[in-house]
């Protein structure tokens, strides 16, 4: 029997959260409909906790068309009553009307950019951000790039898109990689991944 992987100590030792660490924190997405669903996840967030948003996973595909912006984009007050009764989602109005609008904000800036993730991959230069943090205190809750996207998201329409969710989403989509430098998923960590 080997020794479990040196992961970052946020994860603990729920499966589901460990799955997110090991196979999606930090990496690198440039499908704008993942993008999107992630957006959408890390604004869910906003005063609760990811272990929160993360359990409803499955129900934001099923009750958001599986994150099908145009479809999103459609939505009228029929589908707000039906996303306020959905008890698989978080059930606050303002971040079911701000997908909705993000939706349409999405589909508006991807019209004018020809992708998102184009745009977005921008911030950083094309290029993921390697941080080395020692610790979970080495880590910011916000950076002048996550205030850069803040405000250009902003500018563009969306809601709940503060500087600290992006750069929560910033992580989540692997703009930056701020495993800590002892865990498995740190660029620089030479450990074989499970």
């Amino acid at each position: 029997m080997t020794d479990a992987p040196s992961r970052c100590p946020w994860c603990g030792d729920d499966p589901a959260y460990i799955a997110y660490h090991d196979e999606q924190w930090g990496v690198p997405v440039h499908d704008d409909r993942t993008l999107f669903e992630m957006l959408t996840l890390e604004g869910a967030q906003a005063g609760l906790s990811w272990r929160t948003v993360l359990n409803k996973r499955s129900g934001y595909r099923a009750a958001f068309d599986d994150f099908d912006v145009t479809a999103i984009a459609a939505y009228d007050e029929t589908d707000v009553a039906r996303l306020l009764a959905n008890p698989g989602i978080v059930r606050n109005q303002a971040k079911i009307r701000a997908t909705i609008g993000n939706a349409r904000a999405f589909l508006a800036l991807v019209e004018r950019e020809g992708s998102f993730a184009r745009w977005l991959w921008r911030f950083v230069d094309g290029v993921p951000q390697v941080n080395n943090p020692v610790t979970l205190a080495d880590v910011p809750a916000r950076t002048a790039t996550s205030d850069a996207l803040s405000k250009a998201l902003t500018q563009h329409g969306f809601k709940f898109v503060g500087s600290t969710i992006c750069y929560a989403y910033m992580q989540a989509v692997g703009l930056v990689d701020d495993h800590l430098t002892c865990c498995f998923r740190h660029r620089g960590h030479t450990a074989a991944t499970p």
